[in-house]
């Protein structure tokens, strides 16, 4: 997948800074727009890591920061839950402007309780996917209890959210108990997906309970076993990612993936590696996988590394000749297995790395048959590509043409 940058007006003006995540090929089957939680960013690591499981599904994912926090324009202390909804409605028209409006609306915590408001002001939503979220936004409040006198004396005061200060005016709270989302929840109209840990302490699992019993069908329920309210483990991050991905191609329509997949031919293979440190996405003729690094190497570990899908390529490519060969033969060989080891050589006879492998042949085979399987294995094609040598031409595309 790959990242882009962009800015947009939000509802009252401000410049708001938002990341579009793309598949390799640019080529979206739908497009869905991410809310993130209360007081946090675009760039908080749960909200990256299930949007580029999205645009890996080959979903195109908007996620921006609101009014005033991370790197976009505006006062925090001005804004409010309402102002947060506006903005989704004028992020969701920015898209339908520059590519097509949000057929998936995702929220985290209280940007969960948004976009079930901002779904009834967005035509093209077919489904809403809220993550953590409070059945009231006025849940907000038991967070600040520590500070409610002093902005209902004041009118305002200064509250500490992870580590970082925030101005919280009476305004806010005013507004978040003009809420009323047992009926906006009840009219939703959309298929809803929620997502909640029994483990969450900042927004009971109750929350979740209240959400989907209120919520008309089609709607499922996902437990996050012993998961935080941040989703701060990637395992936990990556699983959402990957269930809303599934989940959301329903509304997105399978057969446009299927076009598009075929639309790479055989032979041919789409790599793309944009701002996501080290992560690559591999499209090929009707199927996708993922390159990365391991964290040691500044990577994120979301796939193998190149040498490891070499090494893949060679051991795929052993065993399914020995398949045929043995079924060509209608030999006895139940199952193959091989091991690959991949190492750097001192400089020798032009040689600077090796592949070693180690076969597996189960079943009843005789010494003789095992022993020409062993030959056989040497002569797959990929093998003798890399033994023999492969050109590789490099070239450039023009400026601005996908590759």
């Amino acid at each position: 997948m790959q990242t882009q940058r962009l800015t947009f007006p939000g509802a009252t003006g401000d410049v708001l800074s938002g990341r579009l995540e793309l598949p390799v090929d640019e080529k979206p089957i739908g497009y869905a727009l991410f809310a993130h939680c209360f007081t946090c960013s675009k760039n908080y690591k749960a909200v990256v890591d299930i949007s580029r499981a999205l645009a890996q599904a080959r979903i195109g994912v908007l996620r921006f920061d609101f009014t005033g926090l991370g790197e976009s324009e505006g006062d925090f202390s001005d804004t409010t839950f309402s102002s947060n909804v506006e903005d989704l409605i004028a992020a969701a028209q920015y898209m339908e402007r520059e590519w097509e409006a949000p057929a998936i609306l995702v929220g985290h915590s209280l940007g969960g309780a948004a976009v079930l408001q901002a779904a009834h002001h967005i035509p093209t939503c077919q489904a809403v996917v809220t993550i953590g979220a409070p059945a009231e936004p006025q849940h907000v409040i038991r967070q600040l209890k520590s500070s409610l006198n002093q902005i209902q004396e004041c009118g305002s005061a200064e509250v500490e959210f992870a580590g970082r200060a925030f101005t919280i005016k009476k305004e806010f709270l005013e507004d978040l108990d003009r809420q009323n989302m047992e009926g906006v929840i009840r009219t939703l109209g959309r298929a809803l997906l929620v997502f909640h840990s029994p483990a969450d302490a900042v927004v009971g699992a109750e929350n979740a309970a209240t959400i989907y019993e209120t919520a008309r069908e089609p709607k499922s329920y996902i437990s996050l076993d012993e998961a935080d309210h941040l989703l701060s483990r990637s395992e936990d991050s990556h699983y959402v990612g990957a269930v809303i991905a599934a989940w959301a191609t329903r509304y997105l329509g399978a057969p446009a993936l299927l076009d598009r997949e075929e639309s790479v031919p055989h032979g041919q293979a789409v790599v793309r590696t944009g701002q996501a440190r080290y992560q690559t996405e591999i499209l090929t003729a009707g199927h996708s996988l993922v390159a990365d690094e391991p964290v040691s190497l500044g990577g994120t570990d979301s796939g193998p590394n190149p040498f490891g899908l070499l090494m893949a390529a060679l051991g795929a490519c052993t065993t399914i000749t020995l398949r045929m060969y043995a079924d060509r033969k209608e030999w006895p060989l139940e199952e193959i297995g091989v091991r690959l080891h991949h190492k750097k050589l001192e400089k020798r006879d032009s040689k600077t790395a090796e592949i070693s492998q180690t076969l597996e042949l189960v079943g009843p085979l005789s010494a003789e048959q095992r022993e020409r399987l062993l030959e056989i294995a040497q002569r797959c094609p990929v093998h003798r590509a890399l033994e023999k040598g492969v050109l590789m031409p490099v070239s450039l595309t023009e400026e601005g043409e996908p590759a």
